[in-house]
């Protein structure tokens, strides 16, 4: 694998790296040279098995902070970032700050009071998985953690644009984010920052096994698919590296497919 990035100084920062598409692309950076920041939120009985993973990581020889808080808390936020900020160093700046929180809710539209979606329901999931890339922005633009040419890159779905049962409050949140993603592109660029979007095709990651019905959705996909497989994290993370790269500066304000060409069914 070429390190491209070694000798660089460069940090990735991603949010909600401990399992799929996050982990698979923290993996694929740390091998080419990237350091490494994840923050994640799991629970004591999970810490053991995400630990294994993180060892490969640890293993690609590059600087590697990981941090188990809740990055939605502002209290909390300050913290992480003055964790970041030793682990950064004078010279260390955030390369690339990827948005990877799957915190939704999944509750139906219909059926009985307490069981269907709520309007809390929305606004926890539109903080979570939407204007949280905003947050997490402005927090390390305000502190000038970022490189002079840094990309901002954030996981949405096609549940963006088309409806799926359980999945209204999370297809909200998707559509916010990125047309959060396309105003950081256009407000941010005068700094250097690139933001995009990538849409993954069904995956066969713990958040797409929560959905009610996953099964379905995987056998209606497959069969969609071009190439008559799913996505693999590691083809999200191949998208999430060469958008890292130098030669993909021109790149911003875009919501890319990555799915083998399974948008086009």
């Amino acid at each position: 694998m070429v390190r491209r990035f070694e000798n660089k100084n460069y940090w990735a920062l991603i949010l909600g790296g401990s399992s799929g598409l996050g982990l698979a692309s923290a993996k694929k950076l740390a091998g080419e040279g990237m350091n490494i920041c994840i923050v994640h939120r799991n629970s004591r009985a999970e810490i053991e098995a995400i630990n294994k993973e993180f060892d490969a990581i640890k293993n690609e020889n590059v600087k590697y902070l990981t941090l188990n808080k809740d990055l939605l808390n502002p209290i909390i936020q300050k913290d992480i970032i003055s964790d970041l900020k030793i682990a950064l160093g004078a010279e260390g700046k955030i390369r690339c700050l990827l948005h990877s929180i799957a915190k939704g809710n999944l509750k139906p539209m219909i059926g009985s009071e307490g069981e269907i979606l709520s309007t809390d329901d929305f606004s926890i999931t539109l903080q979570a998985m939407a204007t949280s890339l905003y947050d997490w922005t402005k927090l390390l633009f305000n502190e000038k953690l970022f490189a002079e040419d840094t990309r901002i890159l954030a996981f949405t779905s096609q549940g963006s644009t088309k409806p799926m049962p359980f999945y209204a409050a999370v297809s909200a949140a998707k559509a916010s984010l990125e047309a959060i993603s396309r105003s950081i592109a256009l407000e941010f660029a005068p700094f250097g920052l690139r933001s995009n979007c990538i849409q993954a095709g069904v995956t066969d990651t713990w958040s797409l096994q929560m959905i009610p019905g996953s099964e379905k959705i995987k056998e209606k996909f497959l069969e969609r698919n071009p190439f008559n497989r799913l996505t693999q994290p590691e083809d999200v993370a191949n998208a999430v590296s060469l958008l890292c790269q130098d030669e993909a500066a021109w790149i911003n304000g875009c919501v890319i497919p990555v799915d083998g060409g399974e948008h086009l069914g």
